[in-house]
């Protein structure tokens, strides 16, 4: 598997990708972090589209995620130029979440949203990334069809009576395992 399908991959992972990002995130570090759900970076990082800098055109799927997160004026200036973008003007434009003094408060930002995430019914989880990213790419009728068939499967599901449950008793849920996933050949 190419590297491209690797970061597509990332990209369609059930559970949500959390990217913490210190330093620079340059060339095919930043095609993967596009492919994350939610960036953390720290003060210092910098994002660059560098491919332009040595000539080549990013291929890795910078040049695609980028403008279904960001601005296309802004997308077109940092792969025409490969310049620096420090990761304030990257928070300004909320491509990335938080900005963090250090690589040990990021982390722990980072761990608390996943810790967070990992409370809540994984199916729930799964759902709502299929539904966003479906959303990213389709008309409101065209989402709102698909998020039909979504929870019909969803509310199928014993992660639901188990949310449900848990919540009347006060506790944290306990949610088995989703199954494994399979390609549609495998059927």
């Amino acid at each position: 598997m190419g590297h491209a399908a690797g970061f597509t991959r990332i990209e369609q992972l059930r559970i949500p990708v959390i990217a913490a990002i210190q330093g620079g995130c340059i060339g095919g570090a930043l095609d993967m972090v596009c492919s994350a759900c939610i960036r953390y970076a720290t003060q210092e990082a910098f994002f660059c589209v560098q491919e332009i800098n040595i000539g080549m055109v990013a291929d890795l799927g910078s040049l695609q995620r980028l403008p279904k997160l960001l601005p296309m004026g802004l997308v077109k200036e940092l792969a025409y130029t490969g310049r620096r973008w420090p990761a304030q003007a990257a928070l300004e434009h909320g491509f990335v979440n938080g900005l963090y003094a250090t690589q040990e408060d990021m982390l722990a930002a980072a761990m608390q949203t996943a810790q967070e995430i990992a409370s809540k019914p994984p199916i729930a989880i799964w759902g709502s990334k299929q539904a966003l990213d479906f959303a990213r790419d389709h008309s409101v009728q065209d989402s709102l069809r698909q998020m039909g068939w979504l929870q019909a499967g969803i509310w199928s599901n014993r992660h639901v009576m188990e949310s449900v449950q848990a919540s009347k008793q006060q506790r944290a849920g306990d949610f088995p395992a989703l199954m494994p996933q399979r390609a549609f050949g495998q059927m």
